[in-house]
């Protein structure tokens, strides 16, 4: 028995959005076709694919079993198709890139900026995110290209180092603390909220690391979704901050945070390049490898 390709799309994009109608606005077609080819593909292979929750449509064992080997199939078709776009000398195709936040809003504009230049064919999509969802999508075949920023337990993706970073502590230019002269002692900050990025980001777990490593433990936190904003709060009083010290440069520069030099703890971390084994990169990938290569720091 063969696969219908077709059907096996359809049952691919309702898994995804989790959704019969956002799969069918994705693909352009009706929802009761959408429907109609999921039941024909559950009828073909003998066995319910998806089913309905609280959340939205999951689907079920035999659908989490198909679901691998269809991305599997539909990664390969994108190879093909971009392979063959490469003896077009790259004039089109599309380059999905996946980064942690730091890494899209500071490290990536140059590159993106050079990559269109040299392929202005090529359309690029950047998917910001923290490092646990850039992993996934890249797990999930969403990504040609995965940058990250943190710690990582990397099962069955590999970890290349790409560049250094380091993150600072930042306080707002008129905090006691940014008129201190000299480094600080740690047990400076034992009274101030530590201002830190949410669970699941990379920026918050080499911070946490590194507290803890030293053995401080923040008395009260704030967690926040992103960089700019923990700029702005830390910049209007409202904590300590730890962000990377691209992300507050301009910032400091303009005179509204400074940067705190503490005591006996640096905060170093690897960004890095997350890579699926024994999957085929399109020559998009391969032309933007060279870039991530050039820009590469000596680790």
């Amino acid at each position: 028995m063969s696969l219908n390709l077709h059907l096996l799309r359809l049952f691919e994009s309702v898994a995804r959005h989790q959704s019969f109608s956002r799969a069918a606005e994705a693909l352009h077609v009706s929802q009761p076709a959408v429907s109609k080819g999921v039941r024909e593909l559950e009828a073909q292979l003998g066995t319910p694919l998806l089913e309905r929750g609280p959340g939205g449509v999951r689907p079920t064992e035999a659908g989490r079993i198909l679901l691998v080997h269809a991305r599997t199939v539909f990664s390969a078709e994108q190879a093909a198709e971009d392979a063959l776009g490469a003896l077009r000398g790259l004039r089109g195709g599309t380059l999905r890139i996946g980064a942690s936040t730091t890494i899209a809003t500071y490290f990536l504009p140059p590159l993106l900026g050079a990559f269109h230049r040299a392929y202005p064919d090529v359309d690029l999509r950047l998917t910001s995110a923290n490092t646990v969802t850039v992993a996934d999508l890249l797990m999930r075949r969403e990504l040609d290209v995965a940058l990250v920023e943190g710690p990582l337990d990397p099962g069955e993706i590999l970890v290349q180092p790409w560049r250094e970073d380091e993150l600072v502590f930042i306080a707002a230019a008129n905090h006691p603390l940014a008129s201190r002269p000299g480094p600080l002692p740690l047990k400076a900050l034992a009274d101030e909220t530590i201002v830190l990025r949410e669970p699941g980001s990379g920026t918050r777990d080499t911070a946490w690391n590194a507290l803890a490593q030293a053995g401080f433990t923040p008395r009260r936190i704030l967690e926040i979704g992103g960089n700019e904003v923990i700029i702005r709060v830390v910049a209007a009083g409202l904590g300590i901050g730890i962000l990377s010290a691209v992300a507050v440069a301009d910032q400091e520069a303009l005179g509204r945070l400074r940067t705190l030099p503490v005591a006996g703890i640096t905060i170093r971390r690897l960004l890095t390049r997350l890579v699926l084994p024994n999957r085929q990169p399109s020559p998009a990938t391969v032309a933007f490898d060279r870039l991530l290569d050039g820009q590469q720091t000596k680790i």
